[in-house]
């Protein structure tokens, strides 16, 4: 078998790094998110150009946006600082993308409408459209967010080719609670992040099982592991941001939902077993990063187990819990190659000849290997990854650049595969 190894470098790829994003703001009290928006895309690699609308700079001064931004921030489409007199030409034409956050209900009508008679919304209108993107955060009440006349106006403005965020829901300023609250900013630097990430699995049904399973003993006491989750849940936000639909099936773990990604939460082996097999009949990958109890009591106690006095600690007899990858790796979908299916193997030694005995044992085509002691917890992994081909070597990176790398080896993988099928239907 061939061994390869990729050079990570050394240094963090930041997500963001070499893209101009023109921050624009309008008026509205979640003004105050966009100073954290502002450092969260810098710190993902971006550079920040700020524009405000006049209404933007009663919330928050056009100081602060440019302390925070290192950039002059733009007011006015007067602004003599442009040798042609063209801010809004000039602007444009340098970004990236152009989000709008936040965008209130009264500038969703405006770039509906066209209207050009400030900054903002005369630079969206001058944007080349088709290959500088337009994202707005809209925020504002919650009755003015359901009114009939901003519905129509979100649905018209994505019709028109922008691409309209989530709003968040919860306490509003104005002491009402609901929808209409501007999304979070780690939120929004997560969204347009997934929107530059290629969509190599664009179309895919992806699910994913992430986390340790637990296996009682009695109401309070149990066996499980010290997977942390955080390898699984990196790759189901990895495939969303890769244009896949995801379904994560979680166990016992407080780790965040991933944007955009359907979340079941179980408990037990058997929890996850039927959750798996009640997804895997849609899914066209499954990816199995859960470190699944092999085993568990065959008969737990209804009652707390409590010392006797004798100083015998109670038998357990255990029973063999089913193999849920190999189970889903047998199925007629996998079989026929409808489903790839991806195992992962946590190894205390050994790994290149464990994993290489794993893969052949469950009939996988595509298996990753760690060292469980050095990952369990830890924000940063080294994967091996064993296929028929021979291995190829991660080496140690954050799990969530290591999730990007391993979703662009599944999407290589499986268009070769769909290519050698096609080629064998039509010779």
């Amino acid at each position: 078998m061939n061994h390869q190894a990729i050079d990570s470098g050394g240094a963090e790829a930041l997500e963001l790094a070499g893209r101009h994003i023109v921050l624009g703001l309008s008026g509205g009290i979640a003004c105050y998110k966009s100073a954290e928006l502002c450092r969260g895309l810098i710190k993902a690699g971006a550079t920040v150009q700020v524009v405000m609308t006049e209404a933007a700079g009663q919330f928050i001064t056009p100081v602060t946006m440019q302390a925070l931004s290192g950039r002059p921030v733009y007011t006015s489409q007067w602004d003599g600082r442009e040798p042609n007199g063209m801010a809004h030409i000039n602007l444009s034409r340098e970004a990236d993308a152009i989000l709008i956050a936040p965008c209130s209900a009264d500038f969703i009508a405006r770039l509906v409408q066209g209207r050009a008679d400030e900054l903002l919304s005369l630079m969206c209108l001058a944007r080349p459209i088709d290959r500088v993107p337009l994202l707005v955060a809209p925020a504002m009440n919650r009755e003015m967010y359901a009114h009939p006349a901003t519905q129509r106006n979100l649905a018209q403005l994505q019709a028109d080719g922008a691409v309209v965020l989530g709003v968040g829901s919860g306490f509003q300023a104005c002491g009402e609670t609901g929808d209409g609250r501007m999304l979070e900013p780690e939120q929004l630097v997560e969204d347009l992040i997934a929107f530059f990430t290629p969509k190599v699995l664009q179309g895919q049904q992806v699910l994913v099982t992430a986390g340790p399973t637990y296996e009682a003993i009695d109401p309070v006491r149990g066996i499980t592991n010290l997977s942390s989750g955080k390898m699984g849940f990196a790759i189901a936000r990895a495939a969303r941001e890769a244009g896949a639909e995801v379904t994560l099936v979680a166990g016992p773990v407080g780790l965040a939902t991933p944007r955009g990604v359907t979340r079941i939460n179980v408990k037990s082996a058997s929890n996850m077993l039927a959750a798996v097999a009640a997804h895997a009949q849609s899914a066209t990958v499954f990816i199995a990063t859960a470190a699944v109890a092999d085993w568990r009591p065959a008969a737990p106690s209804a009652q707390k187990i409590k010392k006797d006095g004798s100083g015998q600690a109670p038998r357990l007899e255990f029973t063999e819990n089913t193999d849920i990858l190999a189970s889903v790796a047998r199925s007629p979908a996998a079989q026929a190659g409808r489903l790839f299916c991806v195992g992962f193997a946590a190894e205390s030694h050994d790994l290149l000849e464990n994993a290489q005995a794993k893969r052949l044992r469950k009939q996988v085509p595509l298996l990753v290997g760690n060292i469980g002691p050095d990952t369990f917890g830890q924000d940063d992994n080294a994967l091996l990854l064993i296929d028929a081909q021979g291995s190829l070597e991660l080496p140690r990176a954050s799990k969530r650049l290591l999730a990007r790398r391993l979703v662009q080896e599944i999407a290589q993988r499986m268009a070769a595969s769909a290519a050698l099928h096609h080629q064998a239907g039509t010779a």
